[in-house]
């Protein structure tokens, strides 16, 4: 099975860290965050990987294939016209096969799943995912989840904690209790989606997959939310990037599922 990684897009609010390197390269403990959700899905045995590049995506392919990283990862080898070559690796069952797919500068992110159709090719059901957040979700039951309902897509929705500390007042205004950051009572999209390939017939080049195409597949009774208790959390701003190197450099990393 496929899983196509969104991975195109602009950092525009990581400031200059977004400029010169794409949001796929920024690192968590000296590895791009791309490389730990390529281990995240190769966990779970999902090692076929279609990277939608976008801006600086020359920068993600570079990266892959000069850095083998002369460890016992993975190796990867790919034609001149961007196809994957199987990989190589003592045990077999660790290889990773990564299609590089230009998907254009500013296409929209379903825009870019559309553009890579064609790679998906006799794959019924495939996984896709934003190329800047982590979680230790629990990838095989998502898929089982998805097969169960038998819908056209599944999103992980998770509660996020909220950017603020808030305050408890009482009826008189005296302040009762802070709590910092709590976790918030509404669900978001945690950005792990399941699709069966008929979602490509509710998509268009321009579509933005969160809108139109999600609230219609809504809308007709086609999308189906894997509710995520654990932990999440999207790499958007130079602090989450900091909050992010501070729990894998404490080794309390919930997403490192991997040994």
């Amino acid at each position: 099975m496929k899983t196509v990684i969104l991975c195109g897009g602009r950092g525009t609010r990581l400031g200059e860290h977004g400029v010169s390197v794409p949001k796929g390269l920024i690192e968590i403990g000296g590895r791009p965050i791309l490389w730990h959700l390529l281990k995240l899905y190769a966990h779970h045995d999902l090692r076929d990987f279609v990277l939608c590049l976008g801006y600086l995506g020359d920068s993600i392919r570079r990266y892959f294939l000069e850095h083998r990283w002369l460890s016992s990862d993975f190796t990867l080898e790919t034609t001149s016209e961007g196809q994957p070559r199987l990989t190589e690796h003592q045990r077999p069952s660790d290889c990773w096969s990564i299609t590089f797919a230009g998907t254009g500068l500013d296409t929209n992110t379903g825009g870019r799943i559309l553009k890579v159709a064609p790679y998906l090719d006799g794959e019924e059901t495939f996984c896709a995912t934003y190329g800047d957040g982590l979680a230790d979700i629990d990838l095989r039951r998502l898929l089982q989840f998805h097969h169960a309902h038998g819908r056209v897509a599944t999103l992980c929705a998770v509660r996020p904690h909220s950017n603020f500390g808030i305050i408890r007042l009482d009826s008189d205004g005296l302040v009762r209790e802070f709590e910092e950051k709590p976790v918030m009572n509404d669900w978001i999209n945690g950005g792990f989606f399941v699709f069966n390939r008929r979602v490509l017939e509710y998509l268009t080049p321009d579509a933005i997959l969160e809108r139109e195409p999600l609230r219609r597949l809504a809308a007709e009774g086609q999308l189906v939310a894997y509710r995520h208790d654990g932990f999440w959390k999207c790499m958007d701003t130079y602090k989450d990037n900091l909050e992010f190197n501070q729990l894998w450099e404490s080794q309390r990393a919930p997403w490192k599922l991997w040994e």
